[in-house]
């Protein structure tokens, strides 16, 4: 069960990776339809894209960018598999704990997300909440897999609940901003540091910037907002991020004080990394290699701060 778990968790970071890479290339609709694939089961091949473009006028084959979203479909489909067989076992084992189970609720809620997201052509709210499932499911895994490490190697209970409850929320918020961004195609709404370019503050539009549900459009690729909107949506991402890097570092020094050495020196250096691709992000104008690295990071940072609220809040005393 353990490695089990450790397995999933580490695949759920791959199709993390990989869900950034298609939004990145805007693969997104790669495959205008769910689950298939211009209707058939995988990529047509040769013989068949004439057929393909017959079904879907409006949407030419693009190999590269079909590939890439049956792939991360194919190995987000597999996950499903391991989760659904963590809770199988953990149901003949008689364990008493929920959150194999909830994971299997969510991820059947993520497929669904994942299909929304091309039945309604990548409609931001569904992008962004397709992107936070795949950080819940990761972080819910690590979640289980502490728990039963905690079993066997049991460490004190840190005295943090507070700061370390208020650093994943800040970071939650972080990365929801983040989607956000990425769903709105705001990632290079300003070119300069440390904030924008020009009389940014004038052009600031929070109503439209942060609306759930945007006007009905025939698809929302690449994005339906003005610049102003999008542009606040990015300033709004890197001041939080500003508050974001507060909150960590005095969680930091708070595990330094408490002789946590592992998870400050984790929460540290990842925090640093993931400091240098933003920045990265916005002089080099979002290179693939870093912006698919900066969502990454972004999930091994959430698995740093989740690790020390769990052993803020269980310590000891955790039940598997």
């Amino acid at each position: 069960m353990k490695k089990l778990t450790l397995f999933s968790m580490c695949l759920a970071l791959v199709v993390i990776l990989l869900g950034a890479f298609t939004r990145l290339t805007d693969a997104g609709l790669g495959c205008p339809d769910w689950p298939g694939c211009y209707g058939f089961l995988s990529v047509p091949t040769a013989e068949q894209v004439a057929t393909a473009e017959v079904r879907f006028p409006q949407r030419p084959v693009d190999a590269a960018k079909a590939w890439a979203e049956m792939i991360h479909r194919y190995i987000a489909a597999s996950l499903g598999l391991f989760i659904v067989a963590i809770a199988a076992l953990h149901w003949r084992s008689g364990g008493g704990s929920k959150l194999p189970y909830a994971l299997v609720g969510l991820v059947l809620f993520q497929g669904a997300l994942g299909m929304w997201t091309v039945t309604l052509n990548l409609m931001p709210i569904i992008v962004m909440g397709h992107l936070l499932g795949g950080f819940s499911i990761v972080a819910l895994l690590w979640v289980w897999w502490l728990r039963q490490h905690q079993l066997t190697s049991p460490k004190p209970r840190l005295p943090l609940q507070g700061i370390a409850a208020i650093a994943l929320l800040v970071l939650v918020g972080q990365i929801a901003l983040g989607g956000w961004t990425s769903a709105n195609y705001a990632s290079l709404a300003c070119t300069q540091l440390p904030i924008c370019e020009g009389d940014w503050i004038s052009k600031l539009q929070p109503s439209e910037a942060f609306t759930p549900l945007q006007p009905p459009a025939k698809s929302y690729e690449f994005g339906v907002l003005d610049h102003p909107a999008r542009m606040t949506i990015h300033i709004s991402h890197r001041l939080w991020a500003g508050i974001t890097t507060l909150v960590l570092l005095f969680l930091w020094w708070r595990l330094r004080q408490h002789h946590a050495h592992r998870e400050a020196t984790a929460v540290g250096l990842i925090l640093a990394l993931q400091l240098a691709l933003g920045i990265s992000n916005v002089v080099a104008g979002l290179p693939l290699l870093v912006a698919v690295a900066h969502n990454g990071v972004a999930a091994l940072l959430l698995l740093a701060v989740v690790a020390c609220n769990v052993r803020a809040w269980q310590g000891e005393t955790a039940h598997g």
